[in-house]
């Protein structure tokens, strides 16, 4: 049985490819339903008066609050736009790979942060339902798109 490391460059790209872009969908995914499980659960009224807060705090610092409509709206364009750009995703364009590990890593941050808080609070709190979902997509996205980076740097 040939290893990946066995097959052609060419095919060996293609699996990458292939990989990366059902890593893309499932990050987008997992974001909708993320997202989803956030608006579900009141997110807004936790985030909000934290924010401000903190903004008592540490004045300097540029946290916004939102209002439902403009943060649901501002999320669902963003996630429109992933599941937009998954077709140049799975064409294994070099710049998407740029975009993905940094969004993967802000998303596996995102995750733990809705988990970390949910153990120092001691309860359940919004968006920690899919949270693991969240980070194991983003794990994945981030493992193949440095995976397809360094086939691609290997074939040029």
């Amino acid at each position: 049985m040939k290893t990946r490391s066995d097959l052609p460059p060419g095919e060996r790209r293609a699996r990458a490819v292939l990989r990366f872009g059902r890593a893309w969908l499932a990050l987008a995914g997992a974001l909708a339903i993320h997202v989803t499980d956030e608006a579900l659960t009141d997110f807004l009224a936790v985030y909000n008066p934290t924010v401000q807060s903190i903004r008592g705090r540490l004045p300097w610092l540029p946290l916004p609050t939102f209002s439902f409509p403009v943060w649901i709206l501002g999320l669902a364009t963003g996630i429109a736009l992933l599941f937009a750009l998954s077709p140049v995703a799975f064409r294994g364009a070099r710049w998407i790979t740029l975009i993905a590990v940094p969004l993967s890593v802000l998303m596996i941050g995102n995750g733990l942060g809705h988990v970390g808080s949910s153990i120092y609070m001691g309860r359940f709190m919004p968006g920690v339902y899919s949270s693991p979902l969240l980070i194991a997509a983003a794990v994945f996205s981030l493992t193949c798109a440095l995976q397809l980076r360094r086939v691609i740097h290997q074939s040029t």
